[in-house]
């Protein structure tokens, strides 16, 4: 059983950064695939990013591609998402999920609770 806490989300003016962090509890969190997902109000649950197990592996949604950096360190049991050059349309509450694949969110097993990000134009 893994249990996903995030945080790190706040109110951003355009053209800014965040960084969000997501602390696992679980001694299995080194073994696990990671990944940020995003959905904003009306809108569908979307992929932001996943991580490999190892860290060495990573892959980007286009939206956010060359602006959001994804990182873990299995030492502490925490995977980060650096954000920059933010956008309007990036405000939406962000997911951390653990134990799956692929940028649908039926192929991913655990989940927190999220953090709310809001851009401000």
């Amino acid at each position: 059983q893994v249990q996903l806490v995030e945080s790190g989300g706040g109110l951003v003016q355009a053209g800014g950064s965040l960084r969000l962090s997501c602390a696992a509890s679980g001694r299995t969190f080194r073994r696990y695939a990671m990944g940020w997902f995003r959905q904003a109000p009306g809108k569908e649950r979307e992929f932001v990013v996943v991580i490999s197990w190892s860290g060495s592996n990573t892959g980007y949604a286009d939206s956010v591609k060359g602006r959001f950096t994804i990182s873990r360190d299995n030492a502490k049991n925490t995977v980060y998402l650096q954000m920059n050059s933010l956008k309007p349309e990036d405000t939406a509450l962000y997911y951390c999920t653990a134990d799956g694949a692929g940028d649908r969110p039926g192929g991913w097993h655990y989940w927190g609770q999220g953090t709310q990000v809001t851009v401000s134009s």
